[in-house]
């Protein structure tokens, strides 16, 4: 029997009530009906195939998702989602440059496109293990601290019974298994940003990015917050209502791993790369969401000048999330903590103890602030992010996509990235987006500048 995931209403709801606790919404009402009728609040775990539930379940499940819905959060106030009620709640709001920054060279971007394949390969077969599975596996190998891709030459098969790898990642994305970089929403997205500024430019619309996904992205290729906005699509809703109906995933990191492109197209002006960031996520996300990935495009337009100082770049990046919102908050700490602590298993594990028995291990809030303990503790370079990133668990090959997109554009050239871990890319991207499926990065890189070039 197809169990379509992500998307039904009994499903969603454990999610939601979970979303509703960290918004500070009072639903215990609402929870005590769900379980009276024999409801759980355990969302399923990806890829299982509980038993479908029945007709009355379904039904119910989709009346209490709307009711939760009109009940009001403490943090709305603080965490707007639109995007002049985020400007005003920034005070550091960037300027635009005074004149124009030329974007950087070429090699600059086909670094950066390396550098998302380099991180998010590295952490494909350990996505969804816990942190402590991620530190045996490699330490089985003599691989931790991590300072290359994951093997399984060497693992126990008693370690291997009780963490297997990622199913789906582990034929192509092991040390063993990598010919050419595999197919990954961390880089689709991306893709289909820039066919985005390719056809609308930088001015493009919400409603713009929803008419390419309905053109372009395949509905199996999506997850979570993107999966349940394409089905709201097809329902007839528009955005921003696509990233608020039925969807318990407003606040995940789908909207951050579409980011880089907005970042690398907007050369010194993060402020605007942060407003057209939040064009796109607001198809699917709403404020903690949509801050990470107005966060994550300062960022590498802070970078795109030519720095390589990643510090300075974070700080800018902060200026575009409201300073009283979670992610910011979160953000911070994760940078003061990466700062004082010498040893970044200690900085990860504080962080854990902080969101993990919180948070699910796909949310915006734990991972954006990884990412940012990450470069920091690293000082930007490029195997100590990624690989801290990745070591640090949660969304592991998301993490390593971004923390190697940011750290490799600091360095500005492949050739500053070691052999070890682009070779086996053999500049070859696998996708099921448009017409780039066997394209290389150098031709990926090529296309980007000319949309950086753009007037």
């Amino acid at each position: 029997m197809l169990r379509l995931t992500w998307v039904q209403p009994e499903d969603l709801l454990g999610h939601e009530l979970r979303q509703a606790a960290l918004d500070g919404r009072e639903v215990s009402v609402i929870a005590a009906r769900w379980r009276a009728a024999g409801g759980t609040e355990a969302p399923p775990r990806a890829g299982a195939s509980p038993e479908p539930a029945s007709d009355y379940l379904r039904r119910l499940a989709r009346d209490l998702l709307d009711e939760l819905a009109d009940v009001p959060g403490a943090l709305a106030e603080q965490e707007p989602t639109a995007l002049a009620r985020v400007k005003a709640a920034c005070p550091d709001w960037p300027s635009p440059p005074q004149a124009p920054v030329a974007p950087p060279p070429h090699a600059a971007y086909e670094a950066a496109w390396l550098g998302r394949a380099v991180g998010c390969l590295l952490g494909k077969p350990v996505e969804k293990l816990p942190l402590d599975a991620i530190r045996q596996l490699a330490g089985a190998t003599g691989n931790w601290p991590l300072t290359t891709y994951f093997t399984a030459r060497g693992v126990p098969a008693e370690l291997l019974a009780a963490h297997p790898w990622n199913r789906r990642s582990a034929t192509t994305s092991l040390a063993e298994n990598i010919d050419g970089m595999p197919e990954d929403d961390d880089l689709n997205y991306p893709l289909l940003n820039l066919l985005l500024l390719q056809r609308h430019g930088r001015g493009f619309t919400t409603a713009d990015v929803a008419a390419l996904w309905l053109d372009e992205l395949p509905a199996g290729r999506t997850f979570t917050a993107e999966r349940v906005a394409l089905r709201n699509l097809l329902l007839g809703l528009e955005p921003p209502h696509t990233a608020r109906h039925r969807n318990p995933f407003r606040e995940w990191i789908g909207a951050l791993i579409r980011a880089d492109v907005h970042g690398w197209t907007n050369p010194g002006d993060p402020g605007a790369a942060a407003e057209q960031a939040h064009r796109d996520a607001a198809l699917t996300h709403t404020a903690n969401g949509v801050y990470a990935a107005m966060f994550t495009a300062a960022v590498i337009a802070a970078a795109a000048t030519g720095t390589h100082d990643v510090h300075a770049c974070l700080r800018i990046g902060l200026t575009v999330v409201p300073p009283d919102s979670r992610l910011a908050r979160a953000v911070r700490h994760a940078v003061l903590l990466a700062r004082r602590t010498p040893d970044f298993d200690t900085v990860v594990d504080t962080l854990h103890a902080t969101y993990a028995a919180t948070h699910h291990w796909v949310h915006a809030i734990p991972n954006t602030a990884l990412i940012a303990a990450a470069l920091t503790h690293a000082d930007g370079d490029f195997t100590g992010s990624v690989c801290r990133a990745v070591g640090g668990g949660w969304d592991t090959d998301s993490n390593g996509a971004t923390a190697g997109s940011v750290s490799a554009f600091l360095a500005g050239s492949p050739a500053a990235l070691p052999d070890r871990w682009t070779a086996p890319l053999k500049n070859r991207l696998a996708t099921s987006v448009g017409d780039f499926d066997g394209t290389g990065f150098d031709a990926l890189a090529h296309l980007t500048h000319l949309e950086a070039s753009r007037p």
